[in-house]
């Protein structure tokens, strides 16, 4: 004759197996939906700044001259604004941000800038996306 307290019991390995199922299943759920809410976030400033500095900077020294070219570094699809500021003074190339939207996305480095044959200062170099 079986007792109660003998019935319903489970052994100990077999229970942590279950439960270490049911958390990898959770886990799993938890992280395919955190990535299908970040589907429109998409870095684009970032690589288009590598971009732009490349096109701007030879020598690790960026010419303002050079901003027309850097325009053209960006993603198919969306525009671009490049801003060179330096000593004082402001270069821009492409159309003009539209402020503070949400589908801006923005990019910043310091860099040096060359302002005449031989007068380099600090500057930065900031790049603004948007569709």
């Amino acid at each position: 004759m079986s007792r109660s307290s003998d019935r319903g019991q489970v052994e100990p390995l077999a229970a942590l197996v279950v439960l270490l199922a049911v958390c990898a299943a959770v886990s799993t759920y938890a992280a395919a939906l955190d990535g299908a809410s970040h589907e429109g976030d998409r870095d684009l400033a970032t690589p288009t700044l590598d971009r732009v500095v490349d096109r701007l900077a030879a020598g690790g020294v960026a010419d303002p001259d050079r901003r027309g070219r850097a325009r053209h570094a960006g993603p198919a699809g969306y525009r671009l604004n490049v801003t060179v500021a330096a000593a004082g003074q402001r270069w821009f190339a492409g159309p003009t941000p539209p402020g503070h939207r949400a589908d801006t996305d923005t990019a910043a480095r310091s860099l040096s800038v060359r302002l005449a044959p031989g007068r380099i200062r600090p500057g930065r170099v900031r790049v603004e996306v948007w569709a």
